[in-house]
């Protein structure tokens, strides 16, 4: 049986990159899949990817940093489809500089795509996850959240928040049944990480892997299909790194 079989699940960032293999996961184990993302094109073509495989998925066009969407879109899933079991927060906007040349905007923005946008999708979760059913929510987090790299130093700051609020929010909501986790993946050669990294900086991080390689997407869409199945009902509180050891490298 389908590992997802009759959820429901609300996907930020899910047109492209990680979010876009998560939404192909889920689908593919069962799941319907509302997939929210500030570009049309990404969230329409996932969504009809995931149609064309014989999955059930909606696209929502929406930026994620003004609750109102967050929450009109999850509205919009549950009366079409009666539920919502999991709410995945991989919306992200990112870059590296150094730190006198942050700007106020670059703050606001990466900060509130990346982090506040998580109190919408747990809002979400809120309104709609029964205690009956319980639920899951899955924040991301990364490797930059526990070393200290140059250039990172807003994007650090940032993951680093989302560990301590993965860990409130599965305090507060554990009573109901919902679980909330965080994966922090590796080096993922994703088309918006690529912008940021070339591939001389992919292979000094291959090289610093014990496995000896980087990660897919597709495996931390795998991760988070597992977060979300009975597989991993007694898991909460976590940051779960999925970087094929690089942290515990140091690399």
């Amino acid at each position: 049986m389908a590992r997802l079989a009759g959820q429901v699940a609300f996907i930020t960032g899910g047109g492209r990159g990680i979010g876009r293999a998560i939404g192909l996961a889920f689908a593919a184990e069962g799941a319907v899949v509302g997939i929210a993302d500030i570009d049309r094109a990404s969230a329409e073509a996932t969504a009809a990817d995931i149609a064309k495989a014989g999955g059930v998925a909606r696209a929502f066009v929406i930026d994620v940093s003004h609750r109102e969407a967050v929450l009109d879109a999850s509205d919009r899933l549950v009366s079409e489809f009666g539920r919502l079991d999991a709410v995945v927060n991989s919306a992200i906007v990112f870059r590296y500089e150094p730190v006198g040349a942050i700007t106020e905007e670059t703050w606001n923005r990466m900060t509130s795509v990346g982090l506040k946008s998580l109190i919408w999708g747990a809002q979400a979760a809120d309104r709609h996850m029964v205690a009956e059913r319980g639920g899951v929510i899955i924040n991301f987090s990364s490797p930059t959240a526990d070393r200290g790299h140059s250039g990172t130093a807003v994007y650090s700051a940032m993951k680093g928040a989302v560990g301590a609020l993965t860990r409130a929010l599965a305090v507060e909501f554990g009573p109901r049944g919902i679980r909330v986790n965080a994966i922090s993946p590796g080096a993922i050669p994703t088309p918006g990480a690529r912008a940021l990294v070339d591939d001389a900086g992919y292979e000094m991080r291959r090289k610093k892997s014990p496995l000896g390689r980087l990660g897919t997407a597709e495996e931390i869409g795998e991760a988070a299909v597992f977060l979300a199945s009975s597989a991993g009902a007694f898991i909460t509180g976590e940051v779960w790194h999925v970087d094929g050891g690089a942290t515990i490298m140091g690399g």
